[in-house]
Parts: structure tokens; sequence; C-alpha cells
């Protein structure tokens, strides 16, 4: 009797757990919330080479760079994000290139895009910043 109720307790346990990180692990499919910006990824533009594949990106390319904890030490290198308007619902996908280094004066909640997730999204590029959600794809 008393090994039952150890299997049980034992399997409860289990259980709970298991809930537990299939909660955390959908903690970025239901959306992370962040703030995007711009930044232009073309050569002559603001910044050198992407980081992830060492190339420069049109500006009509979807990509994006994360805040450093975001970035994960290139763990998101090349992996397609989504990224949700807050103010409108419409969602993009974008490719993970490069950082955004919170080292470096980078805020820690940043998704920086180029102008065709802002022009996808139906967002004014001139206010600058706006709020989204973002997910892994």
């Amino acid at each position: 009797m008393a090994n039952a109720k150890l299997a049980v307790v034992a399997m409860l346990v289990i259980l709970l757990q298991a809930s537990t990180l299939c909660a955390m692990a959908q903690h970025h499919d239901s959306g992370t919330p962040g703030v995007m910006t711009w930044n232009g990824y073309q050569r002559g533009e603001d910044d050198g080479p992407s980081e992830c594949d060492g190339r420069y990106h049109s500006d009509r390319d979807m990509v994006a760079a994360l805040s450093t904890r975001w970035y994960e030490g290139g763990r998101r290198c090349e992996r397609m994000i989504r990224i949700t308007s807050t103010q409108n619902g419409r969602t993009v996908e974008a490719k993970v290139v490069d950082e955004c280094d919170s080292k470096q004066g980078c805020k820690d909640n940043i998704v920086v895009t180029s102008l065709a997730e802002w022009k996808a999204l139906g967002l004014d590029v001139n206010v600058g910043e706006a709020l989204v959600t973002w997910s892994d794809a």
C-alpha cells in the first residue's frame, strides 16, 4: 500500500514538472513583448556586416537583430522569428542575422528590423519605435 502511494506521488510530481516545463517553453510561442526599431542592413548604412553571416542585407530583406539576452550568444542566428504589431495585429517573419549588443547601449527589449518589416506591418518608420511581440517561428 505504501509503495502504491509513493508511486502515485511520484507520478504527480513528474506530471507537475512536465506541465511547468511546457508552460516555460510556450513563453516565446505566445509572444514576448518588445520594442521594434529599424536599422539599415545594406553596405554604407548604419553598421557593418551582420554578425551571423558576415553579409550585408537589402532593406527589402526580412531580417532582424535581437537584444543580447534574446540573441542568446548566437543561438538564434539564421532562425526565423515571428513579429506581431501590437498596434494592428499584423504579423511578419524575419531571419535573425545580428545582435543588438546590450553591453554597447542597446536596451534589453529591442527587436531591430529592416524597413521591409515596417512596411509589411503597415507601420510608419518615422515614429522610430513600435510595440511588438515576437516569438520563435
